[in-house]
């Protein structure tokens, strides 16, 4: 297994959720961290919790132009994170609004094509990428279509690139349900509901936080002899 001391670890979406957790146990084990996002309070609010010499940026994941021109000034690098990704609003067919939907796919899919086709380039060698998708990719749930599709389009994407990219490895982490920022739309009472509902239904009897996934992200970066895989971490919800 690799040691990620000194290693400098990119993680776009890095500012909150199952990001910022990994950019604290990346740092942890002496990885040199730089986390981006598009929102500039939240970096700020994410810097404060990681060690000194961590560096954020603030760049529009949606915007191929701005994550190209990062790239191109950033420089060389170890191991490419992303985890970007905002809340999805829910619905079955009937009611889904396709422009709105379609806008999904620009962070959680377009985004992280944009940063494999231009970060990869700069990848030293023995690094990696690794993405994420979800559990919704291979579990089908009523008004989960768009969601489920990201997830399957970033499966699908990752196998490919662990052959294009080769020796680069590729992978992906697939969660299942996490407490994370992403169900901050939802009524807090709501909220706490689906998660009491799930974490019951689960063989592991609880629902993780993202310092739970976090691992599974440095243990793909660490495992040299891993490509093309999918890594899921869901509390046993397939097996329900």
């Amino acid at each position: 297994m690799e040691n990620l001391a000194n290693k400098k670890v990119l993680i776009l979406g890095g500012s909150t959720g199952l990001g910022l957790a990994t950019a604290k146990a990346a740092a942890a084990e002496g990885a040199l961290v730089t986390i981006v996002s598009k929102n500039q309070k939240r970096l700020d609010d994410a810097a404060k919790q990681l060690p000194p010499g961590t560096t954020a940026f603030a760049i529009d994941l949606s915007d191929e132009k701005a994550i190209q021109s990062f790239f191109d000034t950033f420089g060389n690098f170890d191991h490419l994170v992303y985890t970007a990704g905002e809340n999805l609003s829910l619905s079955v067919i009937k009611d889904m609004d396709l422009a709105a939907s379609r806008r999904y796919f620009d962070i959680r899919y377009w985004g992280a094509v944009a940063a494999v086709k231009f970060g990869a380039p700069y990848i030293n060698p023995g690094g990696s990428v690794t993405l994420t998708s979800g559990i919704a990719a291979v579990k089908p749930t009523i008004s989960w279509s768009i969601g489920s599709s990201i997830c399957a389009a970033m499966e699908g994407f990752t196998r490919v690139m662990a052959l294009e990219l080769a020796p680069v490895r590729v992978n992906i982490v697939s969660p299942g349900l996490v407490r994370s920022n992403l169900w901050d739309s939802m009524n807090a009472t709501e909220r706490e509901q689906l998660f009491d509902t799930f974490a019951q239904a689960l063989p592991v009897r609880w629902v993780a936080a993202p310092e739970d996934i976090a691992p599974t992200y440095l243990y793909l970066m660490k495992q040299a002899y891993s490509t093309g895989q999918k890594v899921t971490v869901d509390g046993g919800a397939l097996l329900i």
